[in-house]
């Protein structure tokens, strides 16, 4: 499916939420001493999350990094969304980039590592047809929620209502009622985005410069150039 998700919009069942550790999760149903004038720096390119053989030390940083943001395009590669769809869910409020938004005069959207997780959890709802209310419903709790929960999270769907389960006893229980259920394990979500986005390029946030992705099947090829 490569629409925005407007069109389901209307007319959505309330999403419904297991609780989480007890408690109720949604209701709310992630040198200058001379006179020559400097020249000009260089931009530095970093690499993560290898450093090349005979390249200075680099300081490595893991695609999951504060540190470490997105523009849209890798986004929606790593997201596997159109920019269609990235730019409808931002200017809606859906989705809006964390690192920087687009407000600011020529500025580029950046995304973080949990917004491109985001990305991938409401592209897959909304395959499953799950309405457009409903997946706002759901980014506005996992937005909420600390990343550490991510992990033994899953999110069942039966294509109106999502559930979000903690356990294999409440998966179990929702199978029990014999409906067909769509799941979606965020921490296996995250560890594939995590291996997408080490071969894409970054960008720091805190000083600009480009990181550069470390795709093997690139390395391979310049190795075969080189033999050639």
């Amino acid at each position: 499916m490569s629409g925005t998700g407007d069109d389901l919009a209307a007319g959505g069942l309330c999403a419904v939420h297991l609780p989480r550790s007890g408690r109720s999760l949604i209701p709310r149903p992630w040198s200058a001493e001379t006179a020559q004038a400097p020249e000009p720096e260089l931009p530095r390119v970093g690499r993560f999350p290898a450093v090349q053989a005979g390249q200075p030390a680099i300081e490595r940083l893991a695609p999951t990094s504060a540190l470490v943001g997105y523009r849209g395009p890798t986004a929606c590669a790593a997201a596997g969304i159109t920019y269609r769809q990235l730019d409808y869910w931002a200017r809606t409020g859906l989705l809006e980039p964390s690192v920087r938004s687009a407000y600011a005069a020529g500025a580029q959207r950046l995304y973080s590592f949990r917004d491109i997780l985001m990305l991938k959890i409401v592209k897959r709802l909304l395959d499953a047809g799950v309405s457009l209310q409903n997946i706002r419903v759901a980014v506005s709790h996992l937005q909420s929620a600390e990343p550490a929960d991510f992990a033994g999270l899953t999110l069942m769907c039966d294509g109106a209502t999502v559930y979000e389960c903690t356990s294999p006893q409440q998966m179990a229980d929702l199978l029990g009622r014999g409906q067909g259920m769509f799941g979606i394990a965020v921490g296996a979500v995250g560890r594939e985005l995590e291996a997408s986005l080490g071969r894409l390029h970054g960008e720091r946030t805190d000083t600009g410069e480009t990181l550069v992705g470390n795709d093997p099947m690139d390395e391979l090829a310049q190795r075969r150039n080189r033999a050639g």
